[in-house]
């Protein structure tokens, strides 16, 4: 994410590409305005914002992203489409993805390598799962059978379940997941699956961002998110699982009647994809995974 500056840019030259661009600005519980050609944000202040009357380069922006308590007026919407510079609504810590202008990079060359090596199912696709699970394990397979490796992957995580739940002090019986009732289950299979909810928010964002395709996974293949699951499981092991049970040792310390476990996991996750910049390491995986040398490499 790139600074904000005080006071009036007032530029007004040739749209600049996104390749030459600085990612993105989040901001929230303001009001996003254009006053002479420039695009400013007025804020009583929030926990990442001091208050203000924060010029916005946005030229040399790729995305704004807005949370909660922002409003957005007519003209600033104009001015950005003008620019090519997106504006996507996101939850608090942006945790949710609501909406997004159709613009993004002004190019469809990651769409296009994704969509290419979707379609290679003998080469380049197999290639791209390779390298999701290398990322994700931190380890090369030679296996190219994607039923093996997603054999080799389910072992790794009920490792890493149990290893995770005695170092919280949590009592773990295995994960337990009904997509009819996610609110039955135990505490901490309650936790994982806000968790997972709020990293899946932050890769759609992520994905909107460099304009590839949701629909298309490689890990992942039914769900019309398919591709925004395969980067958030890319942070399972940093975010997803350590956040779920640190937030049910937080929730079973508290004594309040009216402590929601989703509220807390949601805040915590949030934080965490906050100070870590999760949304901007997702870019770059989405980036680098389609980088083609001599097609998606391993390493």
């Amino acid at each position: 994410m790139m600074a904000l500056l005080k006071g009036r840019l007032g530029l007004e030259t040739a749209r600049v590409p996104h390749v030459d661009r600085h990612g993105i600005v989040w901001l929230e519980r303001g009001r996003l305005y254009s006053q002479e050609g420039t695009l400013h944000f007025v804020t009583k202040g929030s926990p990442i914002m001091s208050a203000g009357n924060y010029t916005l380069p946005f030229q040399t922006i790729s995305n704004i992203l807005i949370g909660p308590g922002t409003a957005v007026t007519h003209d600033a919407m104009r001015l950005m489409a003008r620019h090519g510079t997106g504006l996507i609504a996101t939850g608090e810590d942006g945790i949710r993805f609501y909406a997004s202008m159709p613009f993004g990079p002004d190019d469809a060359k990651i769409a296009r390598s994704q969509a290419m090596a979707w379609g290679d199912t003998d080469g380049k696709r197999i290639k791209a799962v390779r390298r999701l699970y290398a990322w994700r394990l931190g380890e090369i397979f030679p296996q190219t059978d994607i039923t093996v490796l997603r054999g080799i992957e389910g072992d790794r995580m009920k490792t890493m379940y149990r290893n995770l739940a005695v170092q919280f002090g949590i009592q773990w019986n295995g994960r337990r997941y009904d997509r009819n009732a996610p609110n039955m289950s135990d505490l901490p299979n309650q936790a994982i699956n806000h968790a997972v909810t709020a990293v899946e928010g932050a890769a759609m964002i992520a994905v909107a961002c460099t304009g590839a395709i949701p629909q298309l996974g490689f890990i992942h293949e039914h769900s019309g998110i398919a591709f925004c699951l395969d980067i958030a499981d890319l942070f399972r092991d940093e975010i997803t699982i350590p956040m779920a049970f640190a937030s049910v040792v937080e929730f079973k310390k508290k004594s309040d009647p009216n402590l929601i476990l989703e509220k807390i996991v949601r805040i915590n996750v949030g934080q965490a994809i906050q100070k870590r910049k999760v949304i901007p390491k997702m870019i770059d995986k989405i980036k680098d995974l389609f980088n083609e040398h001599d097609g998606c490499s391993d390493q």
